[in-house]
């Protein structure tokens, strides 16, 4: 009778989870964020900068062009890392989540380190200095940041100041030499943009719909064009590339190069915001290329090797130079993006090697057994829980 009852009463009480569960998921599920247009208008908008950047860099003797190039590199991959930041809000270092980030960018960055290192030999006649896959090639120490930032993500989520940490790490970690292995430099000084995107929410992206944003957003970005002609001429790119450290400069590495190095993050900033605030947030016809962002990243770094040995740039030069130039990059940026090209490039950009990972089943199996074996006999083995 008592056995009877219990049934009944346990039973009811797993409907009750299960129900609570149930409703506590559909309520997650609700409010799931999901594509923002916006975000992918300004991923694609970002990326062809990215292109145009690295198309017009032999050009820049010529006046504009020059200008040109530091206006992009003032904001264009702070901007961008600070979009991966907030998109990568979810990385909670599961099994599933390292899968993803291994084939997605650790497997991709050996292949194109391997395609790099490849065309140097060929155009050098020779092996090239280095062999060492820990030293990214040109455009790769982007996929190494990214990956080492979202390794930290649940680090930063449970620290009460991670904007203000991060800037810290990132202000001294300039005041020494880091040397080029693993672009730890790159890492390490642009990681406050990275750190402020997974600090940001939905509701915070609202605020740039205003009008008096708006205004301001345009202010910015003519106020920066104007500032690029003079500052281009009388700082050097190495300010942009962050990828050095404040030793190897002419000036003091703490004082004035400290308040240097924060005058350009607030530019960066400043600008990303404008671009964010100017970007349409509905759908357009570019929309659903901002999806492709690592397609063209990883695409164009190949094209322009080639292109950039090639006799374009000893034939142009000027205005024509540049706008030709320019056409060159968007036009690349497009076929980047088309399905043909994409289902190309699937085996190097988007590899599915899942024979590189253990098995979640055979490696718990696997802990198991070894805990078993490892515990003495008059113990209990440890429970394992999955």
């Amino acid at each position: 009778m008592a056995s009877s009852l219990t049934r009944p009463m346990s039973q009811r009480a797993k409907d009750r989870r299960g129900a609570s569960a149930g409703s506590a998921n559909a309520r997650a599920s609700e409010n799931a964020p999901g594509r923002d247009a916006r975000l992918d208008n300004a991923k694609f908008i970002l990326i062809a900068l990215v292109v145009i950047g690295h198309a017009i860099e032999p050009l820049t003797d010529y006046g504009p062009s020059g200008a040109l190039y530091y206006w992009i590199y003032f904001f264009h991959m702070p901007a961008f890392i600070m979009i991966s930041g907030y998109l990568s809000r979810s990385f909670d270092a599961s099994s599933k989540r390292v899968e993803k980030l291994v084939l997605s960018l650790a497997v991709p960055y050996l292949i194109f380190w391997a395609l790099h290192q490849t065309f140097y030999a060929v155009e050098r006649g020779g092996l090239p200095d280095t062999l060492s896959f820990l030293k990214p090639t040109w455009t790769l120490w982007f996929l190494v940041a990214l990956f080492v930032w979202r390794l930290t993500v649940p680090v930063w989520q449970r620290l009460r100041w991670p904007v203000a940490i991060s800037l810290a790490v990132s202000l001294f970690a300039t005041t020494t030499d880091l040397g080029t292995t693993l672009s730890v430099g790159r890492v390490l000084s642009l990681l406050p943009f990275f750190v402020l995107g997974l600090s940001l929410r939905r509701e915070h992206f609202a605020y740039l719909d205003r009008l008096w944003v708006r205004i301001c957003s345009v202010l910015i970005l003519a106020v920066t064009a104007v500032l690029a002609i003079p500052v281009s001429d009388r700082f050097s790119r190495d300010w942009l590339f962050w990828r050095d450290s404040l030793t190897d400069r002419d000036i003091d590495p703490i004082m004035p190069s400290l308040v240097i190095r924060l005058t350009f993050m607030g530019i960066a900033l400043a600008m990303t915001f404008a671009v964010l605030a100017l970007t349409p947030k509905r759908r357009t016809w570019f929309t659903s290329l901002g999806a492709y962002t690592l397609f063209v990243y990883l695409g164009h770094s190949v094209f322009l090797l080639v292109f950039k040995a090639s006799p374009w740039y000893d034939l142009v030069s000027g205005p024509v130079g540049l706008v030709s130039t320019l056409m060159v990059a968007v036009g690349l940026t497009l076929v980047l993006c088309t399905p043909w090209v994409r289902k190309a490039m699937g085996w190097a950009v988007d590899p599915q090697l899942t024979w590189l990972l253990r098995q979640d089943g055979k490696g718990l199996a696997k802990a198991k057994d070894d805990a078993s074996n490892a515990t003495p006999r008059s113990e209990p083995a440890p429970k394992t829980s999955a």
